[in-house]
């Protein structure tokens, strides 16, 4: 089964038993005056609507891509689970503005019985196992929204078994002061909705953003790239994110400056290939020549490099290249993103290498490291 219909069919078992919990729910609320269970049974609904968007956002993510969408819709994922926050957002402030209100109803007594709490330990048993079968499905699937109800649903489960406990407190003491303690949990559940919503909402908005990508997946990837004998270091990478399933990059990779074009080529289909095959991304690989096998090159090279380490604010150097036709030193330095004064600290390392190398003008390419 591929992924679109594992996700759809994980939906429809969650829209079936959020229905189940929203139906007996709202029943015993009914039945018993309770705000809280009624409060939860709202919840179950917009767990119910968020499997529903799901759905519509799994199938409008692997539409095929187009000529004004040429990386695909899978990014329709995320405003998915924009959605779905939303919701939730809106269900919290209900719950909380109604339980408010509660305060103000003295005559609303909640009376609960011995099957309303039997139901209410249903619904907790029922939300646990949603909860576990959204969170696992959603790992194994790589969305982002099954993940987010999962978390939703196992929040559900911990707040209804607060009005479990409410309500075996409420039938112990007959009712007494019971709208006290169904307003205040109405507000602890709407506040735990609310700060639910604004979980998922964050995660969705750093994705459509661009966030930085694993770095234990950039690691595996360097380091498979490193595996390859002419490699002889790896840098810029960018991994961008279409979608969960559609992951385009680039790299550049540090040969010998006498590989030819032929080696060259070789070299980079083996290397797509692979990094396609096993980490599925298409990458596109850029070339950096070393020609730093020259004892004088390499003699500048290491001076640089002391020069260099003296500031806090350069993480990395590299693209070291030395044109000896024009006297051109040239390189890449990698700042720190909360460095000042960038563009300052190149005149200031161009101005040391002229005193260091009155012979030579240097050309630095001010660069930014998006995976480590």
């Amino acid at each position: 089964m591929n992924r679109e219909k594992s996700i759809i069919k994980t939906s429809i078992i969650g829209i079936i038993g959020n229905a189940f919990l929203v139906a007996f729910k709202i029943f015993v609320g009914i039945v018993s005056s309770s705000i809280s269970i009624v409060t939860d049974a709202i919840n179950n609904l917009t767990d119910a609507l968020s499997s529903t968007i799901t759905i519509i956002g799994t199938k409008l993510s692997t539409k095929k891509p187009d000529k004004d969408h040429p990386f695909g819709h899978g990014r329709i994922e995320y405003l998915t689970s924009l959605f779905i926050a939303i919701l939730v957002l809106l269900a919290g402030a209900v719950a909380v503005v109604e339980s408010i209100e509660g305060f103000f109803k003295k005559d609303s007594v909640s009376s609960y019985t011995i099957p309303s709490i039997i139901i209410i330990s249903v619904a907790v048993l029922v939300k646990i196992a949603l909860g576990f079968f959204f969170r696992i499905r959603g790992k194994k699937l790589n969305s982002q929204a099954l993940l987010a109800s999962g978390i939703d649903a196992l929040m559900d489960s911990v707040l209804s078994f607060s009005t479990l406990v409410v309500a075996i407190i409420c039938l112990a003491v007959d009712g007494a002061y019971s709208w006290h303690l169904e307003s205040y949990l109405g507000i602890v559940i709407g506040l735990f909705i609310i700060k639910a919503g604004i979980d998922i909402l964050r995660d969705a908005i750093s994705e459509i953003i661009g966030k930085r990508s694993d770095p234990e997946y950039n690691k595996k990837l360097k380091a498979m790239i490193l595996d390859f004998d002419e490699v002889k270091g790896v840098y810029d990478l960018i991994i961008n994110n279409y979608g969960p399933e559609k992951l385009i990059g680039s790299v550049h990779i540090e040969v010998r400056d006498n590989i030819t074009a032929k080696e060259l080529d070789i070299l980079e289909r083996e290397i797509t290939n692979k990094a396609y095959l096993e980490f599925g991304v298409i990458l596109t690989i850029g070339i950096y020549a070393s020609n730093d096998s020259n004892e004088k090159i390499s003699k500048m090279r290491s001076e640089i490099v002391k020069t260099l380490q003296k500031r806090h604010e350069i993480v990395q150097m590299h693209g070291f290249y030395v044109n000896e036709k024009i006297n051109m030193i040239q390189f890449d330095l990698v700042f720190s993103f909360g460095a000042d004064n960038v563009e300052e600290i190149v005149k200031e390392v161009k101005n040391e290498l002229k005193e260091m190398f009155p012979d030579y003008n240097t050309n630095i390419v001010i660069d930014t490291d998006f995976t480590d």
